[in-house]
């Protein structure tokens, strides 16, 4: 799923919104050990874009 995330999370970017929730889906959806993965690939393509997204979808899961 983590591939998928990739996939999926650059082509709806162009909607804060649907990159929210597709992101919120990504992070459910993928394995407990590939969430940090997932976290660093978002900050890396992400962060300069949608830094409050990022945020607010990583805020629940415990480091």
């Amino acid at each position: 799923m983590f591939e998928y995330a990739k996939v999926i999370l650059p082509k709806v970017s162009f909607s804060k919104q649907l990159f929210r929730k597709e992101l919120s889906k990504c992070i459910n959806w993928v394995e407990q050990n590939q969430v940090e993965e997932l976290y660093t690939w978002c900050c890396n393509n992400f962060n300069h874009q949608y830094p409050d997204v990022l945020a607010e979808a990583f805020s629940d899961i415990a480091a």
